[in-house]
């Protein structure tokens, strides 16, 4: 009996054999994975701690040989962490996986991958809460992107993809279609600027957009000294068609004054300027340069006579002072910040691709712009050639003539002794100063050709060799 029993004592599980209950710890005969906790029945069963030679594990509850209900899994190679609900070795039911390379997921899980509802925050920091298919974003959704941009909408394959709607950072809102991750079908924008777009988009650009300005009337504009004039305007396509998907684009009139007249067919042959006012001359399609020039308009809010051309950043700061807003010039569904904001003096907000600017008036030459003026009719000897095609300003002796008064060829009044232009050749211009531009692109600048002479607007001889040209597109 005690032989007997001395043989119980040291009886063991034989070489190779998992324990069969209780606690332990096995090598498998694949060593590349090692077990330590409870058993039942030679089998992995309550909690326990399974460990992969390349560093991965998995510690939580084992059902009957297998991997089975709340756990931890750790994987080497991603660097990722689950923790939550297992069946047979995949996380299934609700769990949280944390990803080595950043960010994190909490919600439903199905066979290993995201299914159903949950919330994800990528490793760049944009959140992202609703419904999921195959690990992607399928479904209804919300987005907030680390920007301060969000989405609310539906998305196919982890795409935006049907309706939806982007609230921009920078107040810009777009509501409408969106197909592979872009605007797509129809859709509004309500543009940070005060645009507002409401039309079909392809590939995320809208297809009926304005591509350029252009001013309606005759090639060649000819008023007296101290008339105004309106400038009308029209927004229009690629294909000419007027842009009337389109409003609130600003738009800025301005004038020029050709740099160098031509003594033969004017009554002003040019302007000396004082060197601390002078410009870049500005290259005109007709064929010369003009040099800045103020308008003056009896409407409220214009430019004084003389008075200098905003700057793009005091439009800007005029466009979205807080002190301009619930004013004039609105347009219903602007986004904050340009909701209210009312145009300085010289500018027009379009609205269904067409402005006007009623009342234009070149004013008198501002300080520092010193006219040399010649006597109307061509003249006997010609001036040396200078830029431009006119005479150079060093040479020559010009014909001094009193500045045009008010005397009209037709009896009417025209302005006061210095308050009207000189005769000349000018230039009306018309700029797209939306800021920010719209979408990123500024629309170019479009040219009047404008002529000034005691005759008005009656037919005058055409300046040889200078046709209008086709404006730039």
């Amino acid at each position: 009996m005690a032989a007997a029993g001395q043989g119980i004592l040291h009886r063991r599980d034989p070489p190779g054999r998992p324990p069969q209950d209780g606690y332990g710890v096995y090598t498998f005969p694949n060593s590349f994975f090692r077990y330590e906790g409870e058993w039942k029945g030679g089998k992995t069963h309550g909690r326990g701690k399974l460990l992969l030679k390349d560093g991965s594990y998995y510690e939580g509850e084992f059902a009957d040989g297998e991997i089975a209900g709340e756990g931890c899994r750790h994987w080497a190679a991603t660097g990722n962490t689950y923790s939550g609900h297992f069946v047979l070795g995949e996380p299934q039911g609700h769990g949280i996986m944390k990803y080595g390379a950043g960010g994190y997921y909490e919600g439903a899980m199905s066979h290993g991958m995201r299914e159903g509802h949950g919330c994800l925050v990528d490793q760049d920091g944009n959140l992202y809460r609703g419904s999921f298919h195959s690990n992607k974003q399928h479904g209804r959704g919300h987005v907030a992107f680390r920007n301060g941009d969000t989405y609310d909408g539906d998305w196919v394959r982890g795409q935006r993809q049907g309706h939806g709607v982007l609230r921009c950072g920078d107040g810009s809102t777009y509501e409408g279609q969106w197909h592979g991750d872009v605007f797509s079908g129809l859709g509004s924008m309500a543009h940070c600027s005060g645009v507002v777009y409401r039309g079909m988009w392809i590939n995320g650009h809208p297809v009926a957009r304005a591509t350029r300005i252009v001013i309606l009337g005759p090639e060649v504009m000819r008023v007296a000294p101290g008339d105004s004039f309106p400038v009308r305007v029209q927004l229009q396509q690629e294909d000419r068609a007027v842009a009337e998907s389109e409003d609130g684009r600003v738009l800025r009139v301005s004038a020029g004054v050709r740099y160098v007249q031509l003594p033969a067919y004017s009554e002003v042959c040019f302007f000396r300027v004082d060197e601390d006012r002078r410009e870049a001359p500005v290259q005109t399609p007709f064929g010369f340069e003009c040099i800045a020039y103020p308008l003056s308009s009896p409407s409220p809010g214009s430019l004084e006579p003389g008075a200098p051309p905003e700057s793009a950043g005091d439009l800007e700061a005029a466009l979205t002072s807080d002190t301009l807003r619930g004013q004039g010039d609105t347009s219903g569904g602007l986004p904050a910040g340009a909701r209210g904001a009312r145009c300085p003096g010289d500018c027009r907000r379009a609205r269904c691709g067409l402005a006007e600017f009623l009342d234009v008036r070149l004013g008198p030459p501002p300080p520092g712009y010193r006219p040399i003026p010649f006597l109307d009719g061509p003249r006997e000897e010609k001036a040396s050639s200078g830029p431009g095609g006119g005479p150079d300003p060093g040479t020559g002796t010009p014909t001094v003539q009193d500045p045009p008064g008010g005397s009209r060829p037709d009896g009417a009044t025209g302005a006061a002794p210095g308050t009207a232009a000189f005769p000349g050749e000018y230039v009306i211009m018309v700029q797209d100063v939306t800021a920010p531009p719209f979408l990123g692109r500024t629309l170019p600048t479009a040219f009047l050709h404008l002529r000034v002479s005691e005759e008005g607007p009656g037919p005058q001889r055409p300046v040889p060799g200078e046709g209008p040209k086709a404006q730039d597109e």
